[in-house]
């Protein structure tokens, strides 16, 4: 039995890329949850905002490192990602002044809200497109590991190697950073609990003197800026493809309904849930296993209950199960 060689090959491949994932994830469903909250309806343009985000992030990159200005060790993008913050925030104010004031005026109906969110989605996709190419994308410069595998492997004198790369830990730090600030702000500042009563009770609010433009306002804001570290995260970390980010709209809403749509909390917990329950169960645990089993016993197989291939097959099934057995998540819905 080596259980120091089966605990870092199961950090490697599990531990540290599910933090990393689920930091992401976490992001984008604080976005999500936000705007459901706030607004009261789910927002499936979140997706292509992230690769909005994401876009003018590379195009930053491309356009500081072609002047020679870098991080040295740290990527060049974290120069970049104030502006594509702010870009970010402009094109969902823009979305919201000329698209969704109107349907908020005329008091649409909630499916009307999803259905133009969903054309808002085709239209953000095709311009993304149409502005970087549908191909990949890489951006990444400086150090590539903290600790790389080798390095490991040196250190410890074990068989398995840990890595840990840079994009890795600026993900994962940035993410603590940056849901700190956000409950910090909405249940220690003054505008943060109106946004709060604006969402328990909007009538309420309105009658307290809360100007509801400014909250929606402030909503876009803090969702845009969430959207766009998520977008630049994801796409620093594994690789950016525009597509991409409409297939990482499954994860995200999965996360937050499993932990329980419009509840912050509940959108940090689900994006970790829904992270390490796709990579759990399409990792195979074959060379975890064999650490620890004796030598006779060794598994033959994988190990490995679903391939890669079905990682967001993971997120339909948690999300088709949290909507019929507890509709509100794990924690109660629509409360901040």
């Amino acid at each position: 039995m080596d259980f120091l060689n089966a605990a870092a090959a199961f950090a490697n491949f599990v531990l540290v890329p599910g933090f990393s994932y689920g930091s992401q994830l976490a992001l984008g469903a604080l976005g999500v949850t936000l705007v459901y909250a706030v607004l009261r309806f789910a927002n499936f343009a979140h997706g292509d905002t992230m690769a909005f985000g994401g876009m003018t992030a590379v195009f930053g990159t491309w356009w500081l490192q072609s002047r020679g200005i870098d991080l040295g060790p740290l990527p060049t993008t974290l120069i970049a990602l104030p502006f594509s913050i702010v870009a970010t925030i402009g094109l969902v104010l823009l979305v919201d002044r000329l698209i969704y004031r109107h349907y908020r005026r005329v008091k649409a109906p909630l499916v009307t809200f999803v259905i133009v969110s969903f054309g808002v989605m085709l239209v953000v996709n095709g311009l993304v497109r149409l502005i970087i190419g549908p191909d990949q994308q890489r951006f990444a410069d400086g150090e590539r590991f903290i600790v790389s595998a080798r390095e490991f492997k040196s250190l410890t004198g074990l068989q398995e190697g840990l890595a840990f790369k840079t994009t890795q830990g600026i993900t994962i730090v940035a993410a603590v950073v940056l849901m700190a600030m956000l409950f910090w702000f909405l249940n220690r500042t003054r505008t943060g609990k109106s946004m709060r009563a604006y969402s328990d009770n909007e009538d309420l609010a309105l009658l307290s003197g809360i100007n509801p433009e400014k909250v929606v306002a402030l909503c876009w804001i803090i969702a845009g800026g969430l959207t766009a570290v998520a977008g630049v995260l994801y796409g620093l970390d594994k690789i950016f493809k525009p597509f991409t980010y409409f297939q990482l709209l499954l994860p995200i809403f999965a996360a937050a309904v499993v932990g329980g749509m419009g509840n912050p909390i509940g959108a940090v917990a689900g994006g970790y849930l829904v992270a390490f329950s796709e990579i759990g169960i399409t990792y195979a645990f074959k060379k975890v296993v064999n650490h620890l089993l004796p030598q006779a016993w060794e598994a033959q197989g994988l190990l490995q209950l679903l391939s890669t291939e079905y990682k967001f097959a993971v997120s339909f099934v948690m999300l088709v199960i949290v909507l019929l057995l507890r509709p509100t998540g794990l924690f109660r819905g629509r409360a901040f």
